[in-house]
C-alpha cells in the first residue's frame, strides 16, 4: 500500500468483497433478504442491518421509498435497523434522506485496512500479568459481553449470544480472543476470515479503562494478525472509532473511507 493506486484498488475490493459479503452458512436464527440492490439482515444480533455494495445510481422518490420501506419492514418487527453509511456512497443526498425517514448517525469511523504479515509482528507479547487467549465457551462469551458492557456503559448482553452462534454456525470464520489478567477480563477482539477473500476483519478491541495504555490493545491487534496470515489472508480491515483509529495508523494501517451508522428504532426501545 505504497501508493493511491494501491489504496483505490483496495477500496474496490472492499466495496465489492466486503460490503455485500453474506456469512455461509448463516448462524441460527439469521437470515438474508433483497431489496433492490440492499442486503436486509435480519435476526442476527440486537437489531437488523441493511448493507450494499452501491445503490446502483438510485436517486429520488424511488431512493426515498427503499430507505421507508426497510424502516417499516423492522418497525412491524418491532426491532431497530442499522443502515451502514460510507463516505464515499452516492448520493451525495443519501444521509439528509435518512434523517429524513427517521434515521439518526451514530459516531462516525474510519474504514482502516492493513498488511496482515507486518502487522502479525508489532506488539505480539501482552505486557506482564496479562494472558491472550482463544475463547469459545459461552462462559467466556458472556464474561467477554459484561466487560464489553461496562466498558459501553450500555447493555452488551446480547453479543454473547450472537457470537456463539457465529462459531456453532461455521468455527473456521471467526476466532474470539480474551486478555485476562488475573482472573478479569480486561480486553478482548475477534477476526473474521472473508471466505473466498483476501481480507480478514477485526472486531471489538474494547479494554477497561484502568487497563489502557499498557500495549493490551496491540497486543491483540498482532496475535489476530498472525492468526489471519495462518490462515492466508493478506489485509486486515477495522471500522476504527477516533480512540483506535491512531493507534491502528501508528502500527501501519491506513485510512479507506469512513463509515457511519445511521439507526433507527421503534420509539419503545429509544
Amino acid at each position: 500500500m505504497d501508493n493511491d493506486a494501491d489504496l483505490a484498488g483496495l477500496l474496490a475490493e472492499y466495496d465489492a468483497h466486503l460490503r455485500a459479503h453474506v456469512p455461509d452458512p448463516m448462524p441460527e436464527g439469521g437470515r438474508v433478504e433483497t431489496d433492490g440492490p440492499l442486503l436486509r439482515f435480519v435476526g442476527l444480533d440486537n437489531q437488523g442491518f441493511v448493507t450494499y455494495r452501491d445503490l446502483g445510481g438510485l436517486d429520488g422518490d424511488a431512493l426515498d421509498e427503499l430507505i421507508a420501506r426497510q424502516r417499516d419492514y423492522f418497525a412491524a418487527r418491532g426491532e431497530g435497523v442499522e443502515w451502514k453509511l460510507h463516505g464515499h456512497d452516492l448520493p451525495a443526498s443519501l444521509p439528509d434522506r435518512l434523517v429524513a425517514a427517521g434515521f439518526e448517525p451514530e459516531e462516525r469511523e474510519t474504514v482502516v485496512v492493513g498488511l496482515a504479515a507486518p502487522l502479525s509482528t508489532a506488539g505480539l507479547t501482552p505486557p506482564d500479568g496479562v494472558l491472550l487467549k482463544e475463547v469459545v465457551s459461552d462462559a467466556d462469551l458472556a464474561r467477554i459481553a459484561a466487560m464489553e458492557s461496562r466498558v459501553w456503559g450500555a447493555d452488551r448482553t446480547w453479543q454473547a449470544e450472537a457470537l456463539s452462534k457465529e462459531i456453532a454456525a461455521d468455527p473456521g470464520s471467526v476466532t474470539v480472543v480474551m486478555a485476562e489478567a488475573d482472573g478479569e477480563v480486561v480486553s478482548a477482539g475477534w477476526v473474521r476470515y472473508v471466505t473466498g477473500t483476501g481480507f480478514a476483519t477485526l472486531w471489538g478491541g474494547s479494554t477497561l479503562a484502568a487497563w489502557r495504555g499498557r500495549g493490551i490493545y496491540k497486543a491483540l491487534v498482532a496475535r489476530r494478525a498472525s492468526l489471519a496470515v495462518a490462515r492466508g489472508y493478506r489485509v486486515l480491515q477495522v471500522d476504527a472509532s477516533d480512540n483506535s483509529r491512531p493507534i491502528l495508523q501508528r502500527l501501519g494501517f491506513v485510512a479507506l473511507t469512513t463509515t457511519t451508522p445511521y439507526v433507527w428504532a421503534p420509539p419503545l426501545l429509544r
